[in-house]
């Protein structure tokens, strides 16, 4: 199969597998993984390091505008650059984590966000992962998966990675906050989180076989388009 040019959204659940499956699909197709999450905390820490007004809609705007966001495949993952300056790390921090929801939510800002991410699938093929990409970011896409598995699924898979990380918790609450975390994106006024009337359905809950999983996928892809 030739990817030049293809389009492949990937939204789903937390939890569910997306985020691992679209690197690892990416991957296989050696094409650029769109992470559309990590271009909104790029944003939000360029906000912070700014010091920018996040209850100001208009100067969050402003920011985003100005602001050159670059994503490059790397050996382990995405590269993500602000301004030249690389902040893959730095990204991932609770700071941004608990910030990123001001830059996430403004209409204003994300209009201009998507337009960079369209901007990136006119140029090169991708596989773009986040909450609105088959809908809204690339209605046209050459494929629109959506990912999802049962609830208590998720809550095993995440509550073992947590203890994994060494991090207390116990399953009751993972599965609180993955319920939380599923009526925030659900119910979002602006890019909340749904199939796309065209979109394929992968559940991921009947292992936890992350090759298994990613095979599902390659197998929709390969009848339609041929070997990859």
């Amino acid at each position: 199969m030739n990817p030049d040019n293809i389009v492949i959204t990937m939204d789903g659940t937390c939890g569910s597998g997306k985020s691992t499956i679209a690197k690892r699909l990416a991957d296989r197709l050696g094409i650029i993984y769109l992470d559309t999450g990590a271009m909104y905390r790029a944003l939000t820490w360029k906000a912070l390091q700014s010091g920018a007004d996040l209850e100001d809609e208009e100067a969050l705007a402003r920011l985003a505008e100005r602001t050159e966001i670059r994503l490059e495949r790397g050996d382990e993952g995405t590269r993500v650059f602000v301004d030249g300056g690389e902040v893959t790390r730095e990204i991932r921090t609770p700071e941004v984590t608990n910030a990123v929801k001001f830059l996430a939510d403004p209409p204003a800002v994300r209009e201009i966000l998507v337009r960079r991410q369209r901007e990136i699938g006119a140029m090169r093929p991708v596989v773009a992962e986040g909450r609105d990409t088959g809908t809204v970011v690339f209605p046209a896409a050459d494929f629109k998966f959506f990912i999802d598995a049962p609830i208590e699924v998720r809550t095993d898979r995440r509550y073992r990675e947590f203890l994994q990380k060494g991090i207390k918790t116990t399953r009751e609450e993972v599965e609180r906050d993955l319920k939380a975390r599923d009526h925030a994106d659900y119910s979002r006024p602006v890019g909340a989180l749904k199939m796309a009337e065209d979109g394929i359905l992968v559940d991921t809950g009947q292992t936890n076989d992350i090759q298994a999983n990613l095979e599902k996928l390659v197998g929709i892809i390969e009848s339609k388009r041929g070997k990859i």
